[in-house]
């Protein structure tokens, strides 16, 4: 019913556009408006983006209309499927707020050191039968030790050399001579989240800095591998804070944005912080399309507790989904993900390479 309506409004909106353009008066509705901007490649005033976040909830669908108009000229209706291996659980020395495995959390997670390698394979053996393009390692702590980097570009070899995957490694802050190792080993994406704003971020942690996120994104780049950044929202930010990380992250020019929405954890000290509505996290993603047009916008860990029964509209203004559970966190199930995707007729990109 939702995507009938959606398709519905759609159609009334093309006409009404069409309409003000035959009758000369050049006049279009602010959201396509704002979505020729994102296709020239102009940016979004700061004013504008705050508009975006405050839409109201009655011009949800042409915003979205205007977001998939700029998705569908990059992707098409194409979606990219990721699959997560957490690889290392708990015994994090860092304090980030939001998350289970950290020092300060009391949530009763498992924890175990880094995967063998035949374990690393095998995810990546099972994500294939799931039709996923790009295979996620991730690994807890504030970085590798070269022993378990040797562990991951052992994996990485072998995934590689048997298997049509991009990698994707998430493994924190690198020393130069690893990030070289990574993308030597055949890594193609490494991802180091911002998480959230520079003025924001002294909130959720105090163990590194917003600039340390940012410089291993450039270290990785420098590797020669495509860097991959996003956000997590939901943590307390304010609307002004939620627009300067879309505006970080095009600055940033991150290839893929992965858009999480705090999914609060027992135990951990964000686990009374529930600010977010699906309709407000469908905006948060329209508004990821139009500040950062060209780039891999992947609905990610919380969407199902968030977006709810609007999971389907995501992929609107989204191009790229995680499938199966995330770090500690169980997800919808893979089979259910697929058949959303048929019913909106979207298609699945079988390598995302």
């Amino acid at each position: 019913m939702i995507i009938q309506l959606f398709l519905a409004r759609k159609d009334v909106l093309s006409m009404h556009t069409e309409q003000q353009t035959a009758g000369g008066t050049g006049i279009l509705p602010r959201w396509e408006h704002y979505a020729d901007k994102a296709l020239r490649g102009e940016k979004l005033e700061m004013e504008e983006a705050l508009t975006v976040l405050r839409a109201d909830d009655d011009e949800l669908l042409p915003l979205m209309q205007a977001a998939f108009r700029v998705r569908k000229h990059y992707y098409g209706r194409k979606v990219k499927l990721n699959l997560i291996i957490n690889a290392k659980s708990g015994l994090c020395p860092e304090d980030c707020g939001y998350c289970s495995q950290s020092i300060v959390s009391k949530a009763p997670i498992t924890k175990y050191p880094l995967l063998e390698k035949d374990v690393l394979i095998e995810g990546a053996r099972k994500a294939l039968e799931m039709k996923v393009g790009t295979y996620c390692i991730v690994a807890s702590g504030r970085g590798p030790t070269n022993r378990e980097l040797d562990q991951v570009v052992e994996a990485v070899q072998t995934i590689k050399g048997e298997m049509p995957l991009k990698i994707c490694a998430c493994l924190g802050i690198l020393s130069d001579e690893q990030a070289v190792r990574l993308k030597e080993a055949g890594v193609d994406r490494y991802n180091h989240n911002l998480n959230t704003s520079a003025s924001h971020f002294a909130k959720i942690t105090s163990t590194h800095t917003y600039d340390d996120r940012v410089r291993t994104v450039e270290q990785a780049k420098r590797a020669g591998m495509s860097p991959c950044s996003g956000i997590i929202a939901g943590m307390g930010e304010s609307e002004e804070e939620l627009a300067e990380m879309a505006f970080a992250l095009r600055e940033l020019d991150a290839d893929s944005i992965p858009v999480n929405f705090l999914n609060p954890i027992p135990g951990t000290p964000l686990a009374e912080q529930r600010s977010l509505n699906p309709r407000q996290c469908l905006k948060i993603l329209a508004l990821m399309r139009l500040i950062c047009p060209s780039k891999e916008i992947r609905i990610a860990g919380g969407r199902e507790v968030n977006l709810k029964s609007l999971q389907p509209l995501g992929l609107y203004a989204a191009n790229s989904i995680f499938l199966g559970d995330y770090l500690t966190t169980e997800g919808q199930e893979a089979g259910e993900d697929h058949r959303m995707l048929e019913d909106l007729g979207f298609e699945i990109e079988l390598c995302a390479l």
